[in-house]
């Protein structure tokens, strides 16, 4: 049976991918993506056949990787991250069995992890990872879901915290968290990670209400425990206290 590999890039560059994802992508004689992705990774894989599509054209690029990948090719999928977080790795699986493709889904660094090192340690315990896009999630699900993650102590990680569409989005997931905890609550921000323009950011809850975020930005929301230790945000895990 002919295969489709799927593989998360992580950040795009070339020191945050893994091991595995570089070797399937050397491997591979076709590599297919979101168009941004793609360039992203076309200086470190010289000579690869490239196919991209742009953004919300998910559907069109699963359906062109699982094709060229039936006719015998060997072809890579690659999402940003992680290919199984928010990525392309549950409709191509939806949709192999059509093509008699086989797929090979291989991790990538999600930005969860890759923001938190940027930042220090803020999940060192149990944490909830919630998307405020709500193009395919309905809001009074996603308003449902912050809740419960701010009224269990959660750590948590928010993507796609804004857009022009959803300027006022970030803001409203505060306030469900300050219905909770502490105005003075720890939490972070990164943006770019790993590319041109990284930056990160502390502040408090109250403040971060008010942080202009966009897409690039991946937001940390920390518990009653975290705190700034020499520049750096961490939730400590206990380990002292034993």
């Amino acid at each position: 049976m002919k295969t489709l590999t799927v593989v998360g890039i992580g950040a795009g560059n070339y020191e945050g991918m893994t091991v595995g994802a570089v070797r399937a992508l050397e491997e591979a004689d076709l590599i297919v993506g979101y168009t941004v992705y793609c360039d992203l990774v076309k200086p470190y894989f010289p000579g690869k056949e490239f196919l991209s599509t742009p953004m919300m054209k998910e559907t069109e690029r699963c359906r062109l990787a699982l094709e060229q990948a039936a006719a015998g090719k060997k072809t890579a999928m690659i999402c940003s991250g992680d290919a199984g977080i928010y990525g392309m790795a549950s409709p191509i699986l939806e949709l192999a069995g059509e093509y008699g493709v086989s797929v090979e889904i291989v991790p990538g660094v999600t930005a969860a992890s890759s923001g938190a090192a940027l930042l220090g340690s803020p999940l060192t315990c149990d944490f909830a990872v919630i998307s405020l896009s709500d193009l395919l999630t309905p809001w009074e699900t996603i308003e449902a879901r912050l809740e419960a993650a701010a009224a269990g102590g959660f750590c948590a990680v928010l993507y796609n915290p804004s857009s022009k569409k959803r300027a006022d989005y970030l803001k409203t997931a505060c306030g469900i968290f300050l219905k909770h905890r502490a105005p003075e609550t720890v939490c972070g921000v990164a943006r770019q990670i790993g590319r041109d323009g990284e930056e990160t950011a502390l502040m408090t809850l109250a403040e971060l209400a008010e942080y202009r975020a966009d897409m690039f930005t991946t937001v940390f929301i920390g518990n009653d425990s975290t705190k700034i230790i020499d520049g750096k945000m961490v939730t400590p895990r206990g380990y002292r206290h034993e």
